[in-house]
């Protein structure tokens, strides 16, 4: 329950980084390309890398201070973070076919979903 509620709390903190960034991109007028998206998903993948490479090579950390760091902030701020790490994982393992396999699986799934989605809400909707 302790490192649900930290990941939950660390959550927010970074939902709230997601909405201020999402924020500035859009007063300052940059909406007709999903800049803020691009942003967020690689400055969110880097520092998942800083902070998992940090922590596992220089600091003695604690479980619940990565789950509130990793899981809760970054993983509110860009689930893309979790996806690119887990990808790496696999890739320094040398599981190539894994590794690329989630990818495309990922990416074509995930599309695949958003569109059975909006047509399911189409046809209950009518």
């Amino acid at each position: 329950m302790k490192l649900f509620l930290l990941a939950s709390g660390g959550g927010a903190v970074g939902t709230g980084l997601r909405y201020l960034v999402n924020r500035a991109f859009a007063h300052a007028g940059f909406i007709e390309f999903p800049w803020s998206t691009l942003t967020i998903n690689v400055t969110g993948s880097f520092a998942m890398g800083v902070l998992i490479e940090a922590l596992a090579l220089r600091f003695n950390v604690s479980n619940e201070l990565r789950t509130f760091l990793a899981t809760g902030i970054l993983g509110g701020y860009t689930t893309f973070s979790a996806f690119s790490l887990e990808f790496a994982t696999l890739y320094e393992r040398g599981d190539m076919t894994a590794a690329f396999g989630y990818v495309a699986a990922s990416v074509v799934l995930s599309m695949a979903a958003v569109f059975a989605g909006l047509a399911a809400v189409r046809w209950a909707i009518g």
